[in-house]
């Protein structure tokens, strides 16, 4: 059996839950580190509901910390069994999340930072119904190789990087978006001038507007 996991919630500002917006945060955090995301977007997302899981695994390097999977030598095998092996509680919490919202997955965006972002990509990608929407921050697609054999459906994707950042380099962001190309995937992407390992407002801005366009089919002003 997948490990349960769970995490903060924020209800839709309208009170009645038509979309859901699920968080995964990074390494060495939990939910709470990304459920004020919510604060920012619920203007444009009256109408969606936002959870935030923990990861299922607690983190070595931060002992108050939690890992969808252990980071040692972070190299491309390690990282495949690492989303490979995260990815059933993962499903399992947004089978949950989405039946007590009363949604199915095109009413679903997935949103990540980081290792997160490689979980969202992962298990997006791969769900047997598309999700409305996948926003990918400072993050990298774990197995392009595999993508085109794998993915089982071609929902909207945004990626936002900063270039400087020194955790996962920018150069992650061309390679996630050329092996989302070679699958045949659509892939739009941002680039945050001047910024580290973070999510900037601009970033933001355009992650909020991106989930707007996908569940309404129209962008609201800015």
């Amino acid at each position: 059996m997948p490990t349960r996991i769970d995490g903060p919630r924020l209800p839709p500002l309208s009170g009645i839950s038509r979309q859901l917006v699920v968080l995964l945060h990074g390494y060495g955090a939990d939910g709470r580190d990304l459920i004020d995301i919510a604060d920012e977007w619920r203007g444009w997302l009256p109408d969606a509901a936002f959870a935030s899981p923990h990861a299922p695994e607690p983190c070595g390097e931060a002992p108050t910390g939690r890992q969808w999977f252990p980071l040692s030598r972070r190299d491309p095998h390690e990282l495949w069994a690492g989303v490979c092996g995260a990815r059933p509680a993962l499903d399992d919490f947004l089978d949950a999340e989405l039946a007590r919202c009363g949604l199915d997955d095109s009413r679903l965006a997935l949103v990540g930072f980081s290792q997160g972002t490689m979980m969202a990509l992962h298990a997006g990608l791969r769900r047997p119904r598309a999700p409305a929407a996948i926003v990918g921050y400072s993050g990298m697609l774990v197995g392009p190789e595999r993508l085109a054999e794998e993915a089982a459906c071609a929902p909207p994707v945004l990626l936002v990087h900063g270039d400087q950042d020194p955790v996962i380099p920018v150069q992650a962001l061309f390679a996630s978006a050329i092996g989302m190309a070679k699958a045949r995937l659509p892939c739009q992407w941002h680039l945050s001038f001047g910024l580290e390992h973070s999510i900037d407002q601009e970033g933001l801005r355009h992650g909020g507007l991106f989930l707007a366009q996908a569940f309404t089919g129209r962008t609201p002003a800015a």
